[in-house]
Order: C-alpha cells, then structure tokens, then sequence
C-alpha cells in the first residue's frame, strides 16, 4: 500500500476527519470506519504530548495515519509530534515565506536543524540506524500549510515554492474571519479559489476543510483533493441528532 504523503502527491482524494476528544478508542473506530487520515486538533482541543502519544500509538494498531494540527510553528511544538510517530503535521497561520522555511526546517531532517534521535517510536525505538531514520522520515512526512490569513493571500505564490510541501489546506473559519466576510460567502469561496490556483502552479495539492460530505464533490470539482471533514465531536452530535429525530417523530 501507498502512505499518505505518496498517494497526496499523486493528486489522489483523501479525506480524513479532526480529532478533538483524547481517546485512543476514537482513533481506532476512525481506522476502521476506512478514513485516508485523521487530524489531532492540538490548536483547538484538549489534546497534550500525553495524549497525542495515545492517539499515535493507536494510529499504529489502526493503520490510519495521523495528520496532528500543533500547537504553533516552532520545532518545540512541532518535532515532538513526529517523534511520536505522527504521519505529518499541519501547521496553523502560514502567512508568509519564512515561516513556511522555519516549519519545513522544524519537519526535515535534511534541512540541519531539526533535532535527532532515533530513541522514539518514529525510529522503531533505536532500531532504525540514524540514517535510515532520517531518510524515512524526510521522504515520508506530510507537511500541510494552513492559509487561514487575509495576508497569506498575497504571498502565496512565494509560500508554495518552498521544497517539500505537499498541501496548503484553507482553513476557512480564519481565513473568513481575517477577510471580515462570511463563512460561507462568495468572498471567501473567491479566496480558497486563489489558493486552489497557487496550489496547482506550483505542484502540491490544494486542501480544505469542509462541515459537511456533501461539499467533498463540488470542491473537488473545483481543485481540492485533501479533505478535512468534521470532526469527531460532529460526528457523534450528528449520529445523537438523528436518534432522537427519529424517536420524536414516532
């Protein structure tokens, strides 16, 4: 089988789901609900190094890939998500080139910077040598960028050409908050379309998150191929919503 990063770069659809609650058991249900990846939602949910240990351990037993949105952009927060055996991070407010830079030298190895050891779970626990390790790493970790700025906007010819992204993922609630229009809005559905265009001039994939699978196919349609739909959370509201619908109506 394909990783993640493998089947992102051959312009494949994949769709995976936010996770906000800090249980192992949601990871493994996920797998086996058959999602491409999942997301670990640091920036917005209750989930410590602690916690995203578990998630990971369980993404291992599940064989779903774990996609872990951190914290911030600095390789403290970054680093240890992947030594955890993290299948990639997606990166909050990239806004400009040299915080694209600082984010993918905080991800590669082979940038000289990023700190090593092969001791985690990420190197099998010291039995990877250090340069297979760091081969493995480089050549499979997914970096997804967020745009989610009104400032991004204007650079992001400049934020794709750096080596080694693989998706800029429009994080539509920022972005829309940072161009002062609605979500939805024909503005905002204008600005992830600019950022569709970058995308696909300059070779990565164009990533979004969607609230609902019935917007998986007109994105599509329009460039997107990563998806981010839901949430854990929403997922279960959803499912309680039509049981007691149903009940109701009986």
């Amino acid at each position: 089988m394909r990783g993640l990063k493998a089947r992102i770069n051959a312009g494949e659809t994949v769709i995976g789901s936010f996770v906000k609650t800090p249980a192992p058991h949601v990871v493994e249900i996920l797998g086996l609900a058959g999602l491409d990846f999942a997301v670990p939602d640091q920036e917005h949910a209750p989930l410590d190094l602690g916690a995203m240990d578990q998630l990971a351990l369980a993404s291992r037993a599940a064989g779903l890939p774990l996609v872990a949105r951190c914290w911030g952009q600095s390789p403290a927060r970054i680093s240890p998500l992947l030594d955890l055996g993290c299948a990639g991070v997606m990166v909050p407010h990239v806004a400009d080139r040299g915080t694209a830079e600082a984010v993918m030298a905080a991800v590669k190895f082979g940038r000289g910077s990023r700190g090593l050891s092969p001791s985690p779970r990420a190197g099998r626990y010291g039995t990877l040598a250090a340069p297979d390790y760091t081969a493995k790493s480089d050549a499979e970790t997914v970096v997804m960028l967020q745009i989610e700025d009104k400032e991004a906007l204007e650079r992001l010819d400049e934020i794709a050409a750096v080596p080694d992204i693989d998706v800029l993922f429009v994080g539509p609630a920022d972005l829309s908050q940072s161009l002062g229009c609605g979500f939805p809005s024909a503005e905002l559905d204008a600005a992830i379309i600019r950022v569709i265009a970058a995308a696909r001039r300059a070779g990565v994939a164009a990533g979004l998150f969607v609230g609902d699978e019935s917007q998986i196919a007109p994105w599509r349609e329009r460039g997107v191929s990563v998806f981010v739909c839901g949430s854990d959370q929403g997922l279960l509201m959803k499912g309680a919503r039509r049981i007691i619908e149903a009940g109701r109506a009986c």
